[in-house]
């Protein structure tokens, strides 16, 4: 059996890099995805909601910070939008509004009716 042996400072290099990097990795990917219920809710910016019928409000929350790193808010936004459209199709809604700004990672949209 052949054994491969790396110098000590090498594979110290090697396992700083891997630890360092991996959380970079982790942090940039999108965990949430609206389910296939959840491709059917719209997300509604500013809309008059007069014709639609309100189905009540969720609240979803994504981690928003891994450790000392704060998460790009651009995809939190994301991710917590994904939530509430899974969360509306639940309810028997078909679109969603947000009723405020996120927060600490969490965020409250009304769900409505709108067919």
């Amino acid at each position: 059996m052949l054994a491969v042996t790396f110098p000590m400072e090498l594979t110290m290099r090697l396992i700083t890099s891997l630890v360092v990097s991996l959380p970079l990795f982790v942090v940039g990917c999108t965990w949430v995805e609206p389910d296939d219920a959840g491709k059917q809710v719209q997300v509604l910016y500013g809309k008059t909601l007069t014709s639609c019928t309100h189905k009540g409000d969720v609240t979803v929350s994504v981690k928003h910070k891994v450790g000392l790193y704060r998460r790009n808010e651009l995809k939190v936004r994301d991710e917590l939008e994904s939530l509430a459209r899974n969360e509306a199709a639940r309810i028997g809604a078909d679109s969603i509004q947000a009723i405020d700004e996120p927060l600490n990672g969490e965020q409250r949209f009304g769900a409505y009716d709108c067919r």
